[in-house]
């Protein structure tokens, strides 16, 4: 598929909550309203909105975490149901805010990166040995970092092996949810160059969840904006940044509008 071609197609897609007040009627929370955007084959697309703005329900929604309530996935022919694990796990997959938490303790780090070998394919352990050793070196780690445990590791090393079990089923799409807030500025800056090579390499299409415009930036082709729940606009990089048509864009981009 060519870097021009839509890969992933968003119709529609909304997310309504129901939950009871205090005088016990049901009230309707719409965490993401009605939206509809396209995310091209290779590129990096920006999902940016102030806390609560519905980024985050959003990228779950595409991931299959969260069931929509009304709308479309698609990638490329294919559209997406929700509960179909088997099929979407091996098309997208999610790397978390936090690798600490997402990453089981008691585990080994090839361990994890077994299991998602073990439940999304049908490799002997031979195969699946060989696919974690060369994971493991495509994220700049080393073969012997699968005999760790997750306390072992610094903050840069699980981040990076949060890495490799999102891209061990060699996916179309990875949802990364603010991957890089609990870094310092120099662990950030190696993740974001790690991603980059990924993307030429192998061809990933990435979505970025992110409040930090300085990241966005730096690894965005298209951006999406959010606010209460609602997509207020959608661009390429260079039109967010330099032509925001919404006060609440130009609030983030802390653009100055021209006075008349």
């Amino acid at each position: 598929m060519k870097s021009s071609e839509s890969l992933l197609i968003i119709k529609n897609l909304e997310k309504q909550f129901t939950y009871k007040t205090r005088l016990g009627l049901n009230e309707i929370l719409h965490a993401v309203k009605p939206c509809s955007f396209e995310v091209k084959a290779k590129q990096t697309l920006a999902i940016i909105g102030e806390n609560g703005s519905g980024k985050s329900t959003l990228a779950k929604m595409i991931v299959g975490m969260v069931e929509p309530t009304a709308g479309e996935i698609s990638i490329g022919d294919k559209v997406l149901e929700f509960g179909d694990y088997s099929v979407r796990s091996q098309l997208i997959r999610m790397i978390y805010q936090d690798p600490a938490a997402s990453l089981n303790p008691q585990q080994r780090v090839g361990e994890i990166l077994d299991m998602t070998l073990e439940l999304n394919t049908n490799f002997e352990k031979k195969e699946r040995l060989f696919l974690i050793q060369k994971t493991l070196k495509q994220v700049g780690l080393l073969a012997e970092h699968a005999q760790y445990y997750p306390s072992m590791l610094a903050a840069g090393q699980k981040q990076r092996v949060a890495m490799a079990r999102a891209i061990i089923l060699q996916p179309m799409v990875i949802i990364a949810d603010e991957p890089l807030a609990s870094l310092d500025m120099p662990i950030r800056a190696q993740i974001i160059n790690l991603m980059l090579e990924l993307q030429e390499k192998e061809d990933i299409t990435f979505i970025y969840v992110t409040q930090d415009i300085e990241i966005m930036k730096h690894i965005s082709d298209y951006v999406v904006v959010m606010h209460e729940g609602e997509v207020i606009e959608l661009g390429t990089l260079d039109e967010i940044v330099h032509k925001p048509q919404h006060p609440i864009t130009q609030k983030l981009m802390n653009f100055e509008v021209p006075s008349l």
